[in-house]
């Protein structure tokens, strides 16, 4: 399976549990590392699109960021692409992309359904 990509944080132990089940299962994804390769906002709304998700259910809401950006009264989804473009801390991770789906892998074991 190639073309399977994961946005990962090699810091975050949920991040690296998703990486090891997919190469226990024979699956060796590409790996882009969000927090150094931040995603465009069109990335971001192709991400959306292919996890049938609203942004909000994307974003990690316990973050400092989405305090200090105070993102509960955000006016629009705009406005949650850009709070992400600019702190893609802000992006649950891992995200796993396989074709034209992608998953939340929280549990880990959540992408076993598109891989």
């Amino acid at each position: 399976m190639s073309d399977v990509t994961i946005w990962h944080n090699p810091r975050c132990a949920k991040s690296r549990q998703t990486l090891e089940l997919l190469r226990a299962r024979g699956v060796e994804p590409k790996i882009v590392e969000y927090l150094k390769a931040r995603p465009s906002i069109d990335q971001l709304k192709d991400a959306a699109e292919k996890l049938s998700a609203k942004p909000r259910d994307m974003m990690r809401k316990k973050e400092p960021a989405w305090r200090e950006r105070d993102l509960d009264n955000a006016q629009s989804d705009d406005d949650l692409f850009e709070a992400m473009f600019h702190e893609p801390v802000l992006i649950e991770r891992p995200i796993v992309f396989c074709g034209d789906t992608a998953v939340i892998g929280r549990p880990p074991e959540a992408v076993l359904a598109i891989i």
